[in-house]
């Protein structure tokens, strides 16, 4: 099987898992990828590699601005709350971004790694934490 391949299987795979994934479960999903792209713009950012951390918080960002779309606030007490956390992080990312400081996405991965194993308990309690988040805590 050449790269190529391999490549376009892997990404069948992912798309098909994402559009078959019942609402909580790609919710999870959301979650998990959030913080990824969040712990790489980290890394990316700690080594100076200012153009591969500007695309994962614009990725992370993407997603903040899907889960925020998707929120209907009026439907549960904590709602409103959840949509200001987002309308905060898109704007501490944008900014961090544009400004190079890395104290935002370290931020970000503060407030956004209780919830991502909150909805992992409520799903299906299967959460695991993610890797360290700063590069000199990785041994």
């Amino acid at each position: 099987m050449s790269v190529t391949a391999g490549a376009d299987a892997r990404a069948a795979y992912v798309r098909d898992s994402v559009t078959s994934a019942s609402p909580a479960h790609a919710l999870v999903m959301l979650y998990d990828r959030l913080l990824l792209d969040l712990r790489w713009a980290e890394r990316c950012q700690d080594t100076g590699d200012w153009m591969s951390a500007s695309a994962h918080l614009i990725h992370a960002q993407d997603i903040i601005a899907e889960l925020a779309g998707t929120l209907k606030p009026e439907l549960w007490s904590g709602g409103p709350a959840l949509m200001s956390l987002y309308v905060y992080l898109l704007g501490i990312l944008r900014t961090g971004n544009a400004w190079r400081d890395i104290e935002p996405t370290r931020e970000a991965i503060e407030l956004l790694e209780p919830l991502r194993l909150a909805w992992h308990a409520a799903t299906d309690g299967s959460a695991v934490p993610l890797a360290p988040t700063r590069l000199s805590a990785v041994g």
